[in-house]
This record gives C-alpha cells, sequence and structure tokens, in this order.
C-alpha cells in the first residue's frame, strides 16, 4: 500500500493530501529513510512521523484498504 494512502487510513493523519506533503516536506521516514508519497509500506515497517517537535514512531502490524474508526489504532504499534 501506498504510504500517504496508510497513513490516511490508520488515521495517524485525517487527510491523504496532508499525508502526501508531509511526505513530499521529508518529515516522514520508513525504516530510518526518508520516503516519498508513493513509497510502498508492508507490514512490519518503522515510521516515524515529525509533527513540529514531536515526533512519532510507529511499527506497521497489519494494512486493510478500509478500516472503521474505532480499528485504525490496532493498524499500528506505537513505539
Amino acid at each position: 500500500m501506498r504510504l500517504d494512502k496508510y497513513l490516511k487510513v490508520s488515521r495517524i493523519i485525517k487527510r491523504r493530501t496532508v499525508a502526501s506533503e508531509a511526505c513530499e516536506q521529508g518529515k516522514v521516514t520508513v525504516n530510518g529513510r526518508v520516503a516519498k508519497p508513493a513509497a510502498n509500506v508492508k507490514e512490519g515497517d518503522i515510521l516515524e512521523i515529525t509533527f513540529g517537535e514531536r515526533t512519532m514512531r510507529v511499527e506497521v502490524v497489519t494494512i486493510a484498504e478500509h478500516v472503521l474508526k474505532g480499528d485504525a489504532q490496532g493498524m499500528y504499534k506505537v513505539l
């Protein structure tokens, strides 16, 4: 699954366009490498997202095309 879509579906970032912009600005890394919005995300990958001064590290647990709001946090594990 594309990185920008994963960030939106998992509700880490609310909109896909915002997720895409964050990737293009170098604020998202996958396994320690700066990633573009079209980068492939698979289970077990470590994502690091920078929101201003705060950084969030998560591990991808599952990948799904559509997820209910209550189940979205089950797609990742905060490290």
